[in-house]
This record gives structure tokens, C-alpha cells and sequence, in this order.
């Protein structure tokens, strides 16, 4: 079993400058916090760190906003994309003042529904294999003010591109409506994308199976092995994370929207 020691050792050993504590708001939006690693120490570890709950949306009021973040040292991942060597690690949300597992914590909520499951009787484990799918975009604009309403997406995929002038010309290999499932390059043009998705996932301790366009334009889909309720829905937050940034860095935008596209297929 992980202990601080061996959390305090590894960021020695390997010369961590910053730790990241990230944790899951109630919408499911993955939050952090940057630590020095020069306050990092036993004491945090078993303590946890306070931070101002009334800014999290549907948490405390203001008048009682202290709550307490509790890393779990079987979490810890490095961060291959901030510039400085960063070490993530996941918390659980504490009320300060009983040291209970905070109500509306979806990481405790979880914990709580795999504890009453293994009381129940009804099975010690319960496995989960859920299959994100996301679109990636070239553009997005979105405006809702009384005088202008409304959004654009745009791909190079979509078909509504087939006739748009671009500086190499407009090769005409994108999928048709609704045939997006399976094609081989260069109709899939996030061949390589998805690969390297895939890569840092495998390098951030997720154990990753396969990667492949889905149906709609602009739509696609990784597969990662199933796992028990709180290990695999850290690993979804890691997947989403990973999806977002090395889209970014492709220069383009990812989405979990579960339909962003009216009349085309939406992502489960």
C-alpha cells in the first residue's frame, strides 16, 4: 500500500517541483490546486489542505465556506503537459469540522455506493466499462445576448464543408452523414490524435484497449479496460482531461457534449 513517505520519496527521487491536487466539482468538472512542493509534507497528507468551498457552485455558503481537500496517495500521476515537473493527485472533499466524507462529493458518493454494496450483500465488486465518446472541432463560436443568439462548429470533416475553399484545396475525403463509423485515413483524419490520446493515457496509469472514428462527422471514441466504480471514474476524469489538452495542442477543441449536432448522432 502507497504511503505519504512513499509519495514524499517518489517527488525527491524524481525532482517534482509543483504537486497538482485536483478533485470533481457536482457538475463533474475536474478543479485543482498547484502546490509547492516546499508545502508538501506528512502533515498535508494526513491533514488534507482547506480551500474556500463557497466557490464551488451547489457547495457551502459562504458563512461556513472552509472545506478540507484529502489527497489519496493511491492517485498519483505525473502531468505530462505542464512545463514544470507537476505530480497529480487526486482528493476526496472533507467536512472540516466532523472530518466526514463531504454529502455532495461525487468521489464520496461513489465511495459510499461501493461500501453499501459490499453491506448489501449483493456483491463484494461491481465492474464498470463506460465508453466516452467526444467530437473535436476546428472552431467554435457561440454568442447569447439579447441582440445576437446562436453558435457555429466547424470540421473539416463536416459535410457541410464539401465545397469550402481551402489553401491546399479541398481534397473532398471527410465521412458522409452518419458514415463516420470505422473509415480508414485520410477520411479519418484524428488517426494519429487518437493514437497519441491513447499513448498518454497508457503513460498516466491508464490501462487503454483501442481507439476508433465513430459515427457522426468530427465524432470519436477510446477505449479503456473496465475497472471498480472509483478507480475507473478517476480514470474517466483523467481520459476527458487527456482528450481536452491534446486537442488543444493539435489546435483543436474537444467536446463531451452529449449532442452538439441537431439531427446527427449524439455521444453516449
Amino acid at each position: 500500500m502507497t504511503t505519504a513517505h512513499d509519495i514524499l520519496k517518489q517527488i525527491k527521487d524524481n525532482d517534482v517541483k509543483f504537486v497538482d491536487l485536483r478533485f470533481t466539482d457536482p457538475k463533474g468538472k475536474l478543479q485543482h490546486v498547484t502546490m509547492d512542493v516546499v508545502c508538501v509534507d506528512e502533515d498535508m497528507f494526513a491533514d488534507g489542505v482547506m480551500f474556500d468551498g463557497s466557490s464551488i457552485g451547489g457547495w457551502k455558503a459562504i458563512n461556513e465556506s472552509d472545506m478540507v481537500l484529502m489527497p489519496d496517495v493511491d492517485t498519483v500521476h505525473m502531468d505530462p503537459f505542464f512545463a514544470q515537473s507537476t505530480m497529480v493527485i487526486l482528493c476526496d472533499i472533507l467536512d472540516p469540522v466532523s472530518g466526514e466524507s463531504y454529502n455532495r462529493d461525487p468521489r464520496g458518493t461513489a465511495k459510499k455506493a461501493e461500501a453499501y454494496l459490499k453491506a448489501s450483500g449483493i456483491g463484494d465488486t461491481a465492474f464498470f466499462g463506460p465508453e466516452a465518446e467526444f467530437f473535436i472541432f476546428d472552431d467554435v463560436k457561440y454568442k447569447a445576448d439579447p441582440y445576437n443568439t446562436g453558435f457555429k462548429l466547424d470540421s473539416t470533416e463536416l459535410p457541410s464543408n464539401d465545397d469550402t475553399d481551402y489553401e491546399t484545396g479541398n481534397l473532398g475525403h471527410r465521412p458522409r452523414v452518419k458514415g463516420g463509423y470505422f473509415p480508414v485515413p485520410p477520411i479519418d483524419s484524428c488517426q494519429d490524435m487518437r493514437s497519441e490520446m491513447l499513448t498518454v493515457l497508457s503513460e498516466m496509469g491508464v490501462t487503454v484497449e483501442k481507439h476508433h472514428h465513430e459515427v457522426a462527422a468530427a465524432q470519436h471514441e477510446l477505449g479503456i479496460k473496465f475497472d471498480t466504480l472509483v478507480r475507473n471514474a478517476d480514470k474517466m476524469q483523467i481520459y476527458k482531461y487527456v482528450v481536452h489538452q491534446v486537442a488543444n495542442a493539435y489546435g483543436k477543441t474537444a467536446t463531451f457534449m452529449p449532442k452538439p449536432i441537431f439531427g446527427d448522432n449524439g455521444s453516449g
